[in-house]
């Protein structure tokens, strides 16, 4: 009878979490981006930069490059956070002040969100949280954990970094270890590893976060993600570390480049700053970034043709293009035509192609790229269509930092 009873546990078991697997899988996966406009210790914190780019726009960007997430939401009290979430392309969710206090938990705010993005009419199965404090969130890992949460082998994911530390507590005898005896000392490879929470995302059912109120239930594991990206910024000291980390190292949220074959770029506001200096004589010159130069030259020697795409013709785009021997196309109205002809005739198919552009008219010829490129300062319109938005801006190394992804190099500023 006991076995029979077992039996009949472990089927209604099994029934149980099938159900949740097609449940989720039915619904969507949806990211929430709690970032609200008051901060104390560190100001405007949520817009601050890292690598150029502000830290709740670095979150949309990794949920976007992420593939199993089907949408976005930030959720704000503050208008210019609103903005720049749009402009990184996210949804927002208006959130109300009762919401929006020090003392608001966020789990307040992600049922607030789900409630919201259920009212527009999308399910959703898996909820990811990211918290736009820890600026270098790896797409592979957001992808992972939903693949664990939506395989049924958790409820809960949490990011989280493999340690070896000796932890302590003061008490009034003195200090003592709290995961080791310290009256003994052993090495490191007979010691059991921690996992130390990185506070950067949860994967959870939505399902199941609603009954428990909480972020952590049923079953819950881990996330490995690499100990040096695993910074969260609550002090001016943790986002000065976070600012010379993204000088030094490359972009976990960006997605990997080696296969692109061929670079075309817009000329204006791209190899520029898309301004024109104008003399007395009426003669046009601008400015150009010499690491520009010392990028196209490495992309050259790596065998990858390169084209400068311009709807304008002037004088200074073709003595720029001699002085980097470049093909160049200029006064080029249909730019979707001479890039497909282009491509033809060099053999390499569209979406091996990277186009980088600023504007709006670019918006059919990145649609047509394989990979689109913005750099930092396009316009919305053309954020929101890039698979890749750059750190730098048009004229300040934008094409360098195209030669670096693509080449997996840092090659300084220098022409």
């Amino acid at each position: 009878m006991i076995s029979q009873d077992r039996s009949l546990l472990a089927t209604r078991c099994q029934t149980a979490l099938l159900s949740q697997v097609v449940e989720q899988n039915q619904s969507g996966v949806v990211a929430v981006i709690p970032a609200r406009g008051g901060s104390k210790g560190v100001p405007g914190k949520n817009l601050a930069p890292i690598g150029g780019v502000p830290l709740v726009a670095r979150a949309v960007r990794a949920a976007l490059a992420a593939r199993s997430i089907d949408a976005v939401f930030v959720s704000t009290d503050e208008s210019a956070i609103a903005t720049t979430a749009t402009e990184a392309g996210a949804d927002v969710i208006d959130r109300p002040p009762e919401l929006s206090t020090d003392m608001s938990t966020s789990e307040a705010a992600l049922l607030h969100a789900l409630g919201a993005i259920e009212a527009k009419g999308q399910p959703v199965g898996i909820l990811v949280f990211i918290q736009a404090t820890s600026p270098f969130i790896r797409p592979s890992d957001l992808d992972a954990a939903v693949a664990s949460v939506r395989a049924g082998e958790a409820d809960v994911v949490f990011s989280a970094f493999e340690t070896y530390a000796f932890l302590w507590r003061d008490g009034e005898t003195g200090a003592s270890g709290i995961n080791h005896d310290h009256s003994f000392r052993p090495r490191r490879q007979d010691r059991e590893p921690h996992y130390q929470e990185t506070g950067a995302f949860y994967v959870m059912r939505a399902a199941g976060f609603r009954e428990a109120g909480f972020r952590f239930f049923g079953t819950v594991r881990h996330q490995e993600v690499p100990e040096a990206w695993a910074i969260e910024i609550d002090t001016m000291a943790e986002l000065e570390q976070a600012q010379l980390l993204a000088l030094h190292f490359a972009d976990a949220a960006r997605p990997n480049l080696a296969g692109v074959r061929a670079v075309v770029t817009d000329f204006d506001g791209v190899h520029t700053d898309d301004r024109a200096y104008l003399t007395e004589e009426g003669e046009e010159s601008v400015a150009v970034h010499r690491g520009d130069g010392l990028g196209v030259a490495a992309l050259k020697r790596g065998g990858l043709p390169l084209l400068i795409l311009s709807k304008e013709r002037h004088p200074v785009v073709t003595r720029r293009a001699e002085k980097l021997g470049v093909e160049v196309l200029q006064g080029i109205d249909d730019k979707v035509v001479a890039l497909t002809r282009w491509a033809e005739a060099k053999g390499i198919p569209l979406a091996e192609i990277a186009y980088v552009g600023n504007d709006v008219n670019d918006l059919p010829v990145l649609a047509l790229a394989g990979w689109p490129i913005a750099v930092a300062d396009a316009c919305p319109d053309v954020l929101r269509a890039a698979k890749l938005v750059l750190t730098r801006a048009g004229g300040r190394g934008a094409v360098r930092e195209v030669a670096d992804l693509i080449l997996g190099t840092n090659l300084g500023d220098d022409e």
